[in-house]
């Protein structure tokens, strides 16, 4: 069975008046799997708090304690012009990796072979000692590394319409880790790297790009690299901020393509990995479209 990952601390996560990585993002997906049906056909499982020792094994000491010490008792701390912590935040932030590394465990066991993790605040922007976009640790990098010590390769697949630049720069000297980023460009966060890593595989899209294009440039850039990776572990940046309704960039897909690309990380997954995948939330702002797409994405993990 495959599970599903939330806690009420990413809930609880405080952010401005009007800003898009609000707590609405998770109701939404909630309130829609419990509609359809859907959250009855899987685990739904909480996840504790990840330990600091997870954290410092891809954020420096010095970052993961200047969090600690900035963590308000009450109000709301701007970190920089996008991201800002609250007294929950950073126990979201905690549960929001806590959860990939309890997703490693199951598939890892063989108790719930995949998992999605229903979280915030998102995590792919965050780099070694540097947060932006809205995010504080980068959990999927966390939930990379922890499943290191007992896999000798993961891929990073990365879908959001923004570039995974945390990701690419925490892993860009590890070989055992495959990341591959599609992304609108440019567009934030402006920062693509001309990483020439044999394990970096940046597939940048022209605004505009819709569907039969995006599945062109990830048949092209994606399958051979991870079929000559052999990646034992799928993890998954699952961003559904390309689709066409979303406000915050320009890419148009549309529902369909995120059944498409899960399915097919599915099926790589089953031939590499025993099936075995873990997918954490990333972006997605226009709620309706976030709550069907991510319905979609969890549907093709059954």
């Amino acid at each position: 069975m495959t599970a599903l990952l939330t806690h009420e601390d990413c809930i609880a996560h405080e952010v401005p008046r009007r800003h898009p990585e609000s707590s609405a993002r998770i109701h939404s997906i909630l309130q829609h799997l419990n509609e359809t049906g859907l959250l009855q056909e899987v685990a739904t499982l909480t996840p504790d708090l990840v330990a600091y020792e997870h954290l410092t094994r891809v954020h420096t000491e010095a970052y993961v304690a200047n969090l600690k010490q900035l963590s308000p008792e009450q109000g709301l701390v701007r970190l920089d012009i996008d991201t800002a912590m609250g007294p929950t935040t950073l126990s979201a932030a905690r549960r929001a990796a806590g959860a990939t590394t309890t997703a490693v465990d199951l598939a890892l066991q063989d108790v719930h072979p995949r998992s999605f993790c229903v979280v915030r605040p998102p995590g792919h922007h965050a780099e070694t000692d540097h947060l932006m976009g809205f995010c504080l640790f980068n959990s999927i990098a966390v939930a990379a590394d922890y499943a290191l010590d007992r896999v000798n390769r993961v891929a990073v697949l990365d879908f959001d319409v923004h570039h995974g630049n945390g990701t690419v720069e925490i892993f860009a000297e590890r070989p055992e880790v495959l990341v591959c980023s599609s992304f609108q460009y440019p567009c934030y966060p402006y920062r693509l790297q001309e990483i020439e890593r044999s394990n970096i595989v940046n597939t940048p899209l022209p605004e505009g790009t819709g569907s039969r294009d995006f599945r062109l440039a990830i048949e092209r850039d994606w399958i051979s690299a991870i079929e000559k990776h052999k990646p034992e572990l799928f993890l998954v940046s699952a961003g559904f901020d390309a689709h066409q309704e979303d406000p915050f960039a320009g890419l148009s897909l549309v529902d369909d393509d995120y059944r498409w690309i899960t399915n097919l990380i599915v099926d790589l997954s089953k031939q590499f990995a025993g099936g075995r995948v873990v997918s954490t939330l990333e972006g997605g702002y226009e709620l309706n479209a976030l709550a069907r797409s991510a319905k979609i994405h969890l549907e093709a993990l059954l």
